[in-house]
């Protein structure tokens, strides 16, 4: 009955026509995050950008339930989001290439996909009623941040060699806003409900309201000047539940592939933009 219901969707996407989508959305809300300065890139830009995020995370599921090597899999992004991981470290608290007005990209998505596969792996060890591994794998994510604050204090002098641990090689929950909890709990839930799509879409939509529309909300009711009008304006984050239209399109197909494109893209248009932007802000100086 589901896979009837995918088929017959008005719109058919195999998971590269998905992935391309993600690129397309991730490319305008970079454009507006890195220019924004200008006053020149339209909101609409990073409105459509909140589709990126989940579509990644929904076509990562797949690819990790479907990959005929998760260990190559897994070690590619996690090369990839070390080495960006430790760029972001030096900038944020080295001042190492930061643009002059204080500007640095904390784009760091590939770290929240290798948490996410750490715990995808666990919740599948789970399965395999491998119980003390499966566990480990859960919830190491979610102590490994107690815990590096702990050994911080513990250990005098250690806390720089930790904190670029936190931000390469065990990457930490929060080490940037890419690398949030609501996202690392959506990315399980996707997982999770995979094989039953209407749930796993009607779920993933429901947090995603909750964490960026309802709490949100909650908090901005009261505050002088604020209007309902704008959570569409300027409080924008909760679109991205409008990603699950587009899941709801999964034909369950691969398509073409292009697998190598998103690791080299993703990091290059990073600083490629960014460099752009550096030498924008300069000239209009």
């Amino acid at each position: 009955m589901e896979n009837q219901r995918i088929r017959t969707a008005p719109l058919s996407l195999t998971g590269t026509g998905l992935k391309t989508l993600a690129l397309a959305a991730m490319v305008l809300d970079h454009i507006h995050y890195f220019f924004s300065f200008t006053g020149q890139i339209p909101d609409w830009f990073s409105m459509a950008g909140r589709l990126a995020a989940p579509l990644f995370v929904f076509c990562l599921a797949e690819g990790f339930a479907h990959t005929h090597s998760r260990k190559t899999y897994f070690l590619r992004i996690w090369l990839i989001a070390a080495v960006m991981g430790g760029l972001l470290f030096f900038m944020m608290y080295g001042g190492f290439l930061v643009r002059p007005d204080g500007f640095y990209p904390a784009n760091a998505a590939l770290s929240e996909f290798v948490l996410l596969m750490v715990i995808w792996q666990g919740v599948d060890w789970l399965r395999q009623k491998r119980i003390v591994l499966g566990a480990a794998a859960v919830i190491f994510p979610f102590v490994w941040p107690v815990a590096a604050g702990l050994l911080s204090n513990a250990v005098p002098g250690a806390g720089t060699v930790i904190g670029l641990a936190c931000y390469t090689v065990l990457p930490i929950l929060n080490m940037s806003p890419d690398v949030s909890l609501p996202y690392v709990l959506m990315g399980i839930w996707l997982y999770l409900w995979r094989t039953r799509r209407a749930v796993q879409v009607a779920g993933f939509a429901a947090l995603d309201l909750l964490f960026f529309f309802a709490l949100p909300l909650r908090d901005l009711l009261g505050q002088p000047g604020f209007s309902l009008a704008q959570m569409f304006t300027q409080y924008y984050e909760w679109f991205g539940a409008f990603a699950g239209l587009l899941m709801l399109c999964y034909n369950g197909r691969r398509g073409a592939g292009h697998k190598g494109l998103f690791y080299v893209f993703y990091p290059a248009h990073i600083y490629l933009l960014y460099a752009l932007s550096w030498a924008v802000l300069v000239w209009l100086r």
